[in-house]
């Protein structure tokens, strides 16, 4: 119960401090390189990273935000350890865990200059880690949790496909920022409403190999 707190603390901490990076955002934005301060509309997040905002103008939110990734990649790396442990599954559960973990370290990376770089490692291991527990959620008899587990993969794989075909672009932005509260939403919900013993019934490729061997 205790980790489940900390993830929980550690994401309002992360969102506080996001927020406040915005307030520190000189501003221009990919619609309007001239405007004044943060435009949750046409404003990526990455935006904030700069030291130079896009309008030109030195930019006081990278140390906010650096901080935010911080706490919210901790968070983040925190809740796939501890989902990893529900999973009856040894491989499924080390891919959840060290896939997890790994794709939050390059998400917090990607307040360096290697950002394009990270994103896409990041995006690729954290769509594996997901998949999996998807897979296991289907398993179980958690109905709300299916739900809100397609609706994650669906908001990231459709942010993936605007990013990488460079689609739309307008509305990239805005559902970055959806699928980034999706994507908190459904974390906590499954910190908070599952448990190991929602998955024990699940019987594995691994579990049946070593029953047999016993």
């Amino acid at each position: 119960m205790g980790n489940k707190h900390l993830v929980f603390i550690g994401i309002i901490i992360a969102i506080t401090l996001l927020f406040v990076s915005t307030l520190f955002y000189p501003g221009g934005s990919q619609q309007d390189k001239n405007s004044i301060g943060y435009d949750w509309k046409n404003n990526y997040i990455s935006n904030l990273f700069g030291e130079t905002a896009v309008n030109g103008a030195r930019s006081a939110s990278p140390p906010w935000a650096a901080g935010g990734m911080f706490f919210l990649s901790i968070s983040f790396g925190l809740f796939f350890i501890e989902f990893s442990k529900k999973i009856p599954d040894r491989s499924a559960s080390k891919v959840i865990k060290y896939f997890g973990v790994a794709a939050m370290i390059c998400a917090f990376l990607a307040v360096t200059p290697y950002h394009d770089t990270m994103i896409t490692i990041a995006d690729t291991l954290a769509l594996v880690s997901m998949f999996y527990i998807t897979v296991f959620i289907f398993k179980s008899t958690l109905h709300s949790s299916k739900i809100l587990s397609v609706l994650c993969l669906l908001s990231v794989y459709i942010c993936t496909y605007l990013y990488y075909t460079r689609s739309y672009l307008e509305m990239l932005p805005l559902m970055q920022k959806a699928s980034f509260a999706m994507s908190i939403i459904w974390i906590l919900w499954l910190e908070y409403f599952t448990k190991g013993e929602d998955f024990q019934h699940i019987k594995t490729a691994t579990t049946d190999r070593s029953t047999k061997q016993e």
